[in-house]
């Protein structure tokens, strides 16, 4: 059996950049996770913490106090 040629400069490229995309996708997956995990942990009690304190319905008006 013949031995294989030479790997070549562009096959370097191709396989370099081929592990940078797995990498990044592999952060972003992860990114992600935490994301959801985030989301999950806020919305677990059944309360979402930006909306706490708020009242539905018509809101009070601010005074003013110059009147």
């Amino acid at each position: 059996m013949g031995r294989p040629g030479p790997t070549t400069q562009a096959k370097r490229n191709r396989e370099r950049s081929r592990q940078e995309r797995n990498q990044e996708k592999q952060e972003k997956k992860l990114l992600r996770k935490e994301q959801r995990k985030e989301r999950d942990r806020l919305t677990a009690d059944g309360h979402d913490p930006d909306l706490a304190g708020i009242v539905p319905g018509p809101q009070p008006l601010p005074n003013d106090g110059g009147s």
